[in-house]
């Protein structure tokens, strides 16, 4: 799959654009400034962008308890997202969700998940939706390492692939399942190979190289609007921060400091921006622009947040029932 200067472009904007929101969040839950708790997505940024360059409005994305990457690269309105993580009205769940709980049925969004593996059901389902309704839908599942362990995955896997459903399942395994290496809860290095299981293809890959992510999520995204049934994608990245911010020192009751740099200097970022100025696709002054175009679309979401008014005591009883 070929890509255009724009289309190069557009995947390193997305990263900086969900690097720069992430760094923010940091910075902000610091300072006191959001409530609950939050879990970043920095280093992990090739994946979202990669995958989701390929996805239509219409079609569905479940993330994550680490999942601003994803609705970012999805698409979400950044200010209606920081309105959230503020606890504030305007937010895209009427501040009752925050971070680990934002959704925009109309963007294809189902929802952030707090439950390792909760969005797998959910993808399944919707994926089984599109196929009863004769759409050429995607569902793009993110879940992590250590939800690749539990019920709802290997049940998620089976029924995709019983009935051919156009899922693709992402794992985005970042070494640690809170603070579990992968190496203490699993006996395999690979978690593409459990796809042998379900009859599904299954590939493990460079997660923080952003063309491979775009090249591999192409094509199962394609194989599954083609009706040919799901995929399972691993993608090997690392993430920067702890498991929550809080979690002492990045997390290094449970990992080393050099594992930490190590994984800094293989940054998805830097790595294919050192690409593009070989290309001349960037140069200093482009990325220099970028990166304060992005900067001021942060600063006026926080403005927007900080505005905005909390919600009212009443409305703790509304969207509470579907009717």
């Amino acid at each position: 799959m070929d890509l255009s200067r724009d289309q190069k472009l557009g995947l390193y904007k997305k990263m900086i654009e969900i690097r720069l929101f992430e760094e923010k969040i940091q910075d902000l839950y610091a300072r006191g400034s959001i409530p609950g708790s939050v879990h970043l997505y920095i280093g992990q940024e090739a994946i979202a962008a990669g995958v989701c360059a390929h996805l239509r409005k219409e079609d569905y994305i479940t993330s994550t308890h680490r999942g601003h990457g994803h609705l970012i690269a999805k698409g979400a309105d950044l200010k209606y997202m920081m309105a959230e993580l503020f606890g504030r009205k305007t937010g895209y769940c009427k501040g009752k969700g925050g971070s680990m709980h934002i959704a925009d049925f109309d963007l294809g969004i189902l929802g952030s998940n707090g439950i390792a593996g909760g969005g797998i059901p959910i993808a399944v389902g919707a994926g089984l939706s599109s196929k009863m309704r004769g759409t050429d839908q995607v569902t793009i599942c993110f879940f992590g390492d250590g939800a690749s362990n539990n019920g709802t995955f290997h049940e998620g896997l089976n029924f995709a692939s019983v009935h051919r459903l156009p899922v693709v399942f992402i794992c985005e395994n970042n070494l640690y399942g809170i603070s579990v290496s992968q190496k203490q809860h699993q006996a395999i290095k690979d978690i593409s190979i459990r796809s042998v299981a379900y009859n599904m293809p299954g590939i493990t890959i460079d997660g923080n190289d952003v063309l491979a992510v775009y090249q591999t999520s192409g094509e199962a995204i394609q194989r599954a609007r083609a009706g040919e049934g799901p995929t399972l994608v691993e993608y090997k990245t690392y993430r920067w921060r702890g498991h929550y911010e809080g979690d002492p020192n990045q997390g290094r009751r449970y990992r080393t400091l050099e594992e930490i740099q190590m994984w800094m200097k293989k940054c998805p970022i830097k790595r294919f921006e050192a690409k593009l100025a070989k290309e001349k696709v960037l140069n200093k002054k482009k990325v220099m622009d970028i990166w304060k175009e992005v900067e001021k679309k942060i600063e006026e979401a926080v403005a927007f947040a900080n505005q905005s008014p909390f919600p009212d005591p009443g409305d703790i009883f509304e969207d509470v029932y579907v009717s």
